[in-house]
């Protein structure tokens, strides 16, 4: 469906993106990863033409990306881009109409999804008066309301509480099966490994990894530790047969060496530590990346 080639942007002396390339189909759902400054905003805004790329070629559906396109684009931007003093169901009905919808589809629409995000009884609300999460809510729906074949999502779940970005996994899942494809950026791995299915992990505004979830992980991937425990694992990233180690609070994800010998591994560990739970698993992309971009052993837990 969407086929991005060797992307490029320079702002004056700084390369925000370089050489990005990938590709998202249909029934997708596509993680852009990367931390904050990757480049990731940049590339969606470059894909969507708010940018003008100096180089790269992207495609939609075999053609070039256009204005005729756009209709078919729902654009959630990280930046809250709606009319603060509007009322809820005004806003909504405005992008709709510049969608080209008719008004009525457009409100029997927006009351649909009004009322899946328990919003139906409070449509004269102001923007201004909603909580972050449910002004999140609100532009979410003016990017979906006219049923749009490709979502590009840029940091979907800021604002929500935990219940709410449970709501919106599942909606995002609903829609791939109807067969729409939707990229998310994200600097959460955590929230990438569990919904994608297929990612592109940018650094510096370089691709570092891509491909299927299963693909990255076998290609990167070797075993790891993962143990929680109480008490003070600082010495943890220093331990024979440790590689590479992400130390979080009263947890820690260790990469093990080839040849570490697992089981004196653990008992060390046990000697030193109380541990309440123990288990030899895949390796997190939070793990994959720091692998990928060569980045130093990480003790503080903050990672990618």
């Amino acid at each position: 469906m969407l086929r991005v080639q060797n992307l490029r942007k320079v702002f004056s002396t700084v390369v925000a993106v370089d050489d990005v390339s990938f590709e998202v189909e249909r029934g997708e759902i596509f993680g852009l990863l990367g931390p904050n400054g990757a480049g990731k905003t940049t590339t969606i805004r470059a894909i969507l033409n708010i940018l003008p790329a100096d180089a790269g070629v992207i495609t939609f559906e075999d053609q070039p990306f256009s204005d005729q396109t756009r209709n078919q684009v729902g654009y959630l931007p990280e930046e809250r881009g709606l009319y603060r003093k509007s009322k809820i169901l005004d806003t909504i009905l405005y992008f709709a109409e510049l969608r080209g919808m008719k008004r009525a589809v457009a409100r029997a629409e927006a009351l649909r999804w009004l009322e899946r995000f328990e919003l139906a009884d409070g449509t004269k609300r102001k923007i201004e008066e909603l909580s972050k999460g449910n002004q999140q809510k609100v532009q979410f729906i003016t990017s979906v309301i006219h049923d749009p074949s490709l979502l590009i999502l840029d940091e979907p779940f800021s604002g929500l509480d935990p219940v709410n970005q449970i709501l919106f996994k599942d909606i995002f899942q609903e829609l791939r099966q109807q067969g729409k494809a939707i990229i998310f950026s994200t600097h959460q791995m955590d929230q990438a490994e569990r919904l994608s299915d297929s990612l592109c992990l940018i650094h510096l505004g370089r691709v570092v990894l891509g491909g299927s979830v299963r693909e990255v992980k076998k290609r990167y991937g070797k075993n790891a530790l993962h143990i929680e425990f109480e008490g003070d694992g600082e010495f943890i990233p220093s331990l024979q047969g440790v590689q590479r180690s992400i130390v979080y609070g009263n947890a820690a994800e260790l990469d093990l060496e080839p040849d570490a010998r697992v089981s004196e591994l653990v008992g060390i560990l046990n000697s030193r530590l109380a541990l309440r739970k123990l288990e030899l698993r895949e390796p997190s992309l939070e793990s994959i990346f720091l692998q990928a971009v060569g980045a130093p052993t990480a003790g503080s837990g903050e990672g990618a």
